[in-house]
């Protein structure tokens, strides 16, 4: 390839991997970049769609693309963002960068305006004898009220454009979603799936044999408390784990409700639970965690951040990183049914994942279900939004929550704090 042009090309490329319409989107730079330099290299041949996979999206050599289409969804993604970027008024490029579709392989085309021409001047009519006064007063009156007629028309447009700019405008709940709502793939709801044990059955037969036809059933066996004597001695075998258990209430109640929100914004979700989704399938789609020390991905992600989750010595809390930083703890009384509980809902256009995340999380499960809750209620949501500065859309957020719990009920979640960057 011509070197100038080689030239050219890198300069566009940097040019669109800053643009809005890049920048926020790690997936979307890497791939671009990464079928750009094979192209330039001399590679184009490589680009297909399993080496993309294997080379970009570390796959494994045989995975089954028909199953999983991360290479196809990528490329539409790059397709639909560099069809806006060239549609903007403020692009002027002098070559194009283009993937067609049907082919990973980019196509670079110039892209220098046509000259505009001026258009010849008619030659000025002589002057004609003025009109007697009559005439000229008739004209006047006319030209007056097409002048009046034309500005009536102009303000009941300019009424009537401005009246379908704002009917079209999005909702602040939908800006929120909104790096996750522009994508083709669908939104993850992560959710932890902690070990969890189960009493054996012998443990509970060892029990009926003094209580004849108590937990003759799987029924009884999952639905009752096995009132041992607390001073009962167990050995470690009467202790089973059980993969089918384990998932915190208040983190379902939190996926049911954005699920449901983002179903009314046309958005597809999809549900992965415990061992169901790794970090590589972050890498892939847009998506929200749910619960704190339950969920190892979310404690990866959110060690840094100006409000994260701290546990010392058994005691967990959430920590502010600044100097002399505020400590919040959960507090319940003797019961532990009843009192206030803290969570954090945090908002990173790009994340460690690479990808657009929404975190809510509580210190316990009634904290996470009040995030839950911010984020998928539009009026406790944009109440909150309105309260931020100017182009909060375009930065991370993070909200400080406090919430109110009676019998293990989660109350209305209140902003204590919130951080953008």
């Amino acid at each position: 390839m011509d070197p100038e042009l080689g030239k050219i090309v890198f300069e566009e490329l940097d040019r669109i991997l800053a643009s809005r319409f890049f920048k926020n989107s790690l997936r979307s730079r890497q791939f671009l970049e990464f079928i750009v330099r094979r192209k330039l290299e001399g590679r184009a041949e490589e680009l297909k769609e399993r080496t993309i996979g294997v080379e970009l999206f570390r796959r494994l050599p045989n995975y089954a693309t028909g199953e999983d289409p991360v290479v196809r969804l990528q490329a539409g993604e790059v397709r639909r963002r560099l069809e806006h970027y060239y549609e903007s008024e403020t692009v002027h490029a002098r070559v194009c960068i283009d993937v067609p579709v049907g082919s990973y392989a980019p196509q670079f085309r110039s892209r220098v305006p046509e000259p505009t021409e001026k258009p010849e001047e008619e030659p000025q009519a002589p002057p004609r004898p003025a009109a007697n006064a009559t005439v000229r007063l008739s004209r006047v009156l006319i030209l007056s009220a097409l002048v009046l007629s034309v500005a009536v028309a102009a303000v009941a447009g300019f009424a009537w454009m401005n009246a379908r700019h704002n009917a079209g405008q999005s909702s602040t709940t939908e800006q929120f979603w909104a790096p996750a709502l522009s994508t083709q793939q669908p939104l993850l709801i992560c959710l932890a799936k902690p070990v969890l044990y189960r009493p054996s059955l012998d443990l509970y037969r060892r029990y009926s044999n003094t209580h004849p036809e108590a937990f003759q059933t799987e029924v009884e066996r999952s639905n009752r408390v096995l009132p041992l004597d607390p001073d009962s001695k167990l050995v470690w075998r009467d202790m089973l784990p059980f993969a089918d258990y384990g998932v915190a209430l208040g983190d379902v109640e939190a996926a049911v409700g954005v699920s449901g929100l983002l179903g009314k914004l046309g958005k597809p979700t999809q549900v992965r639970i415990g061992s169901h989704y790794s970090f590589e399938d972050l890498h892939d789609s847009p998506s929200m965690l749910i619960g704190a020390f339950n969920n190892k991905w979310t404690m990866q992600i959110t060690p840094g951040l100006h409000f994260e989750f701290v546990e010392e010595n058994g005691d967990f809390t959430i920590r502010e990183r600044v100097a002399n930083g505020r400590i919040w703890h959960n507090k319940y009384g003797p019961s532990q049914q009843s009192g206030n509980d803290f969570a954090i809902v945090a908002r990173l256009l790009d994340s460690r994942t690479g990808q657009f995340t929404v975190i809510a999380a509580g210190l316990a499960a009634s904290g996470t279900q009040a995030a839950g809750d911010f984020v998928s209620n539009p009026d406790t949501l944009e109440k909150a939004l309105r309260t931020l500065p100017t182009g909060w859309q375009k930065k991370n957020l993070e909200f400080l929550l406090e919430t109110d719990v009676t019998d293990w009920v989660a109350g209305n979640p209140r902003v204590v704090a919130w951080y953008a960057w």
